[in-house]
């Protein structure tokens, strides 16, 4: 929903009886509507206002018969909202104004809605157009642990024990103190709700930010009646899905919540306990990705052990509650991975080699063999190249992390599939460094988010989050 409740538009500044004219130039006989602003006239079609929606100012305006109706409003914010109903965007010449300004008329007009879609539109999206245009500070000393996006273009963000909300507009800023002493884990249900967990504190809890409490506190009821952290939160339109492990650390699972039913428990799944000195055999979940057109939940995870990093990655069918393929991660266990629902396919940066790596979905039975995007890079001096990389997938790119420089790789359509070493047809990706010389580069990036027309980064040590923006045209 959009960040501001409907105001009643008729409560100031509007008239019905400032202008007389003839019945010849009646409105009711034509499509043009004029309407006095400050003193100041415009024109406009019927068609036009109808697009602000049955349930503000506009709407009122068809019912002056005898009269040019006046608005005792500002006349040049006012053409910037006609121009967003005539367009769908705000014209260039709304810079020369406070942003602030432009949201307290649309919403006197009640179409602020409209303001919110057309300045936070995923359509505008553009990945190699990004560029580093606005730096949010955060309060105190800690640095951001974990970021999530809401709708609009909206993000939030846990640094130490507290989570700081930025709205669509990125002018409103409110901070709330939870009981966690740092969030690993956050997740936006709506405009105001988040879920939180921790790996060192007992139960996820869902947090209303506006009122700034915790409305529920959800636990995992594990063998040894110990403590249940978080080590992962995901999820789909109508569940959400949270990784548990036992706070002894011997055994974890995978709840599945209803969102719509006041998150009631519908199954539990992957539950798995360690026996003995085998490690491989309960490997926690600390990723959780849904796959809409598998309707498959994507649950990764990974470990130390005395002979490297090994990990595994599993596709859950959450009905049945079996796992209908899986990938054993050994050689070059992932740094990070992520799926991409677009792009069919499985994305993961290798912790050894630093290589990015996909396997198709769309063979999810034939082939677990991953495929390099690029030059498989060796590994110096026993150094592990993938190490703190990030990985994201969003709209038909995929993003990747490097220290503190970023990289988009996106798929060559046309005439981009090449026979691999098999014979097979294989799928073609090229990379592309983001942003400008001055935007990259410095502390490792260690969160990437995506809302809207926007991307958020954060990096190691730094008390901000960094907002990437399609440059406008």
């Amino acid at each position: 929903m959009p960040p501001f409740s409907q105001s009643s538009p008729l409560s100031n500044g509007f008239s019905h009886t400032h202008h007389k004219f003839d019945k010849p130039n009646h409105h009711s006989s034509t499509n043009v509507v004029t309407i006095d602003v400050g003193g100041q006239l415009f024109q406009t079609t019927k068609q036009t206002l109808t697009l602000a929606g049955s349930n503000t100012l506009f709407s009122n305006l068809f019912n002056s018969y005898d009269q040019i109706p006046f608005i005792d409003r500002d006349p040049e914010l006012f053409s910037i909202l006609l121009s967003l109903l005539r367009t769908g965007n705000i014209p260039s010449k709304a810079k020369s104004f406070d942003i602030q300004d432009i949201i307290f008329e649309a919403q006197f007009y009640g179409i602020q809605h409209l303001l919110v879609q057309s300045q936070s539109n995923p359509s505008q999206f553009e990945a190699f157009n990004l560029e580093k245009s606005t730096i949010l500070p955060l309060n105190g000393r800690d640095p951001p642990s974990v970021i999530a996006t809401a709708p609009y273009g909206s993000v939030h963000v846990s640094h130490g024990s507290k989570i700081t909300s930025f709205d669509w507009s990125l002018q409103r800023k409110s901070t709330i103190l939870t009981q966690f002493t740092a969030i690993d884990s956050l997740l936006s249900l709506s405009s105001n709700v988040v879920a939180a967990g921790a790996t060192d504190f007992s139960g996820l809890q869902i947090i209303d930010l506006d009122m700034g409490f915790v409305t529920q506190t959800l636990n995992w009821e594990n063998m040894t009646k110990s403590s249940s952290t978080v080590q992962a939160i995901g999820t789909s339109p109508e569940f959400l899905f949270t990784s548990f492990e036992s706070g002894r650390r011997n055994s974890n699972s995978i709840l599945v919540y209803d969102i719509n039913d006041g998150f009631r428990v519908v199954s539990e799944i992957a539950r798995n306990e360690i026996f003995g000195a085998d490690l491989d055999s309960a490997i926690p979940s600390t990723k959780l990705n849904w796959v809409p057109s598998l309707n498959l939940l994507m649950a990764s995870g990974s470990h130390s052990g005395p002979s490297g990093v090994s990990g595994n990655i599993k596709f859950w069918d959450i009905r049945s509650g079996n796992a209908v393929w899986e990938i054993k991660e050994k050689a070059d266990c992932f740094s990070d991975i992520t799926v991409s629902d677009t792009l069919s396919a499985v994305f993961k940066i290798g912790i050894n080699s630093g290589d990015v790596s996909y396997i198709d979905f769309r063979h999810i039975d034939s082939d677990n063999s991953w495929k390099s995007l690029g030059g498989t890079k060796k590994p110096t001096n026993g150094k592990k190249e993938g190490l703190g990389c990030k990985i994201e997938s969003h709209g038909n790119q995929v993003f990747c992390s490097r220290g503190g420089e970023l990289e988009v790789w996106s798929e060559v359509l046309m005439g981009s599939f090449v026979k691999g070493k098999d014979g097979k047809n294989e799928r073609v990706f090229r990379k592309n460094i983001l942003g400008r010389t001055k935007d990259v580069g410095g502390n490792r990036v260690t969160n990437l988010g995506f809302s809207g027309n926007r991307m958020f980064v954060t990096k190691k040590d730094q008390q901000c989050v960094e907002v990437w923006e399609s440059s406008r045209r």
